[in-house]
């Protein structure tokens, strides 16, 4: 019965590993790119203005995909809740005849 459990827990790990990387090369890629860009100030500035912005929209994404499956994940749980109740009933009511 534990099964469900290990699958959540799973779930959250690769949910939590998957944004850790993208965070992290996505600070390493706009380091990189102030450093060796040949731009102006104003042109990084711009640059990384725009480069913020689509790190913030891949995060909000991110974001929408974990509670997704989040709610996924707890609308099965409750299924099983509900059919694990209804077995233990059906085993009351064959047990006392």
């Amino acid at each position: 019965m534990s099964e469900p459990h290990d699958e959540v827990d799973q779930t959250k790990q690769d949910a939590g590993n998957t944004l850790g990387w993208f965070l992290t090369g996505a600070i390493i890629g706009a380091t990189a790119a102030v450093l060796f860009a040949p731009k102006s100030g104003k042109q990084t500035r711009l640059l990384i203005t725009e480069k913020t912005q689509a790190g913030r929209e891949a995060v909000a994404e991110t974001g929408q995909e974990i509670a997704d499956a989040s709610k996924d994940m707890f609308e099965r749980g409750r299924k099983l809740v509900e059919d694990a109740a209804d077995l233990f009933e059906r085993g009351r009511k064959l047990v006392k005849g």
